[in-house]
């Protein structure tokens, strides 16, 4: 009884409405439908030849030690994971696209977490937010979801490069590629009933038919200690990512991070009543402390930057209200642990003529991609110095498979064009100078 009344009063559950049954309720709906990330963010990071029991590991720490900050310092209900859009700004284009080692752009990660704190310490970060026009963000968003779902049906067969080098559909007679498809319906329909865990559901489904149909074997003990954290502790090589000028990387890192985790805050603040008579969201502060740190700290254990999960508006409509929410998030993603050789088995994908095709992961991204692309709706379309600019972003990263590049695109077309249509007191001196800074990237670092 003692405890719980320390929890009462540090958690504050009469105050917000709620209380302990509730919130551990809350905190396990948030895990079930974030729980994806587990398994994706190994099979998308061991791409860049980072080890899978290593990377899981480092998940599920850095999910835990977010979710537990968030909790602890700012008394909401949002949990924090690897990013999705971050991880494949990561690998594909850091380290497939630019030939960054691994090491290096973990090193880049790091940078911008300890930038994100620097900007939150000295409330810097209003800013920057309010510099980018509404136009863009929404731009960002839809083009991040794009590229994240055309990876996706990449990673499911269901489109493929031809000897042309044209992308065209993909075999649809294979078994695998049938599998990723009807694993596709089933979480878009489990997500129309609005199911708790649809992703991760969908997923179940599809690990069973995979099963079913003799494409993998169960494990011989489906609990285990966790994996070795050691191939990716502490191997951010950080000097090696300042000398190689990655100041562009990084600064589309801090972008990322920024901007998921003000969405993420506003949204989920807005959906719980948490947001004050002026829209405004108190403890924000302490709320993007609890982010930035995650960040570094995920970086240190070896995973792309961590940030705020717009998941956790499950937990909301299942009434958490406080950061005892997230605490229990954390709780299962500690638990998570214990059970990589799921991970590593569902992770692994299936091997078909020769293509590594991932139907059991791929639906979960493209059913992401296309939740992501609902900001379309805040283009103002009949404006083309403001939807032209966001249009380029939206198409420009699935285009270049890269979102530094569409990201570029969007921020140098928005002051050209507002220059050119004679409305350039439009446009803050910091989108100037961010245009121009993506300008001298091309000019001069293109390399990099």
């Amino acid at each position: 009884m003692r405890t719980f009344a320390l929890l009462e009063r540090f958690f504050r559950f009469s105050e917000n409405g709620t209380n302990l049954r509730t919130e551990m309720v809350a905190g396990t709906t948030t895990f079930m439908t974030m729980a994806y990330i587990i398994f994706v963010q190994p099979a998308v990071l061991s791409l860049a030849g980072m080890d899978t029991g290593a990377v899981m590991v480092a998940t599920c720490l850095s999910s835990a030690l977010g979710s537990l900050l968030m909790g602890l310092m700012a008394n909401y209900p949002v949990a924090l994971a690897p990013a999705l859009g971050e991880n494949f700004f990561f690998v594909y284009t850091v380290v497939l696209g630019m030939q960054i080692g691994w090491q290096k752009a973990l090193g880049a990660v790091f940078i911008s977490g300890v930038l994100f704190f620097i900007l939150t310490l000295f409330k810097i970060r209003e800013g920057i937010l309010n510099a980018v026009p509404p136009a863009l963000k929404g731009g960002i968003a839809v083009g991040i979801g794009l590229f994240i779902t055309f990876i996706g049906l990449n990673q499911a067969g269901l489109v493929q490069k031809s000897a042309g080098g044209v992308v065209e559909i993909g075999n649809l007679r294979s078994g695998p590629v049938l599998l990723a498809l009807a694993a596709l319906l089933v979480t878009a329909w489990f997500t129309i009933r609005k199911v708790k865990g649809a992703i991760l559901w969908g997923m179940v489904v599809s690990s069973l038919g995979a099963f079913g149909l003799g494409w993998l074997s169960l494990p011989s003990s489906p609990v285990s200690l966790p994996p070795s954290l050691k191939p990716t502790l502490f191997r951010l090589d950080i000097p090696g990512a300042l000398s190689l000028g990655l100041g562009t990387v990084i600064f589309v890192f801090l972008f990322m991070d920024l901007f998921d985790t003000l969405g993420t805050l506003i949204g989920v603040g807005d959906a719980a009543g948490m947001l004050d008579e002026k829209g405004r969201l108190p403890r924000a502060t302490s709320a993007l402390m609890a982010d930035s740190i995650a960040t570094v700290g995920g970086a240190l254990l070896g995973t792309s930057t961590v940030s705020s999960y717009v998941e956790s508006a499950t937990g909301v409509n299942e009434g958490g209200r406080t950061g005892m929410t997230a605490v229990v998030t954390a709780f299962w993603f500690l638990v998570a642990l214990f059970f990589s050789p799921w991970v590593s088995l569902i992770g692994k994908g299936i091997m078909v003529n020769g293509t590594l095709l991932h139907p059991i992961t791929s639906p979960a991204l493209i059913m992401v991609g296309a939740l992501m692309v609902k900001s379309i709706t805040r283009v103002p379309w009949d404006d083309l110095t403001e939807s032209f600019p966001a249009f380029l972003t939206m198409v420009g990263m699935p285009f270049t498979y890269s979102i530094a590049d569409g990201l570029a695109l969007g921020f140098i077309s928005y002051p050209v064009l507002k220059l050119l249509s004679g409305r350039g007191r439009e446009v803050s001196w910091l989108m100037y100078t961010l245009g121009a800074l993506f300008v001298m990237r091309y000019l001069f670092f293109s390399a990099a």
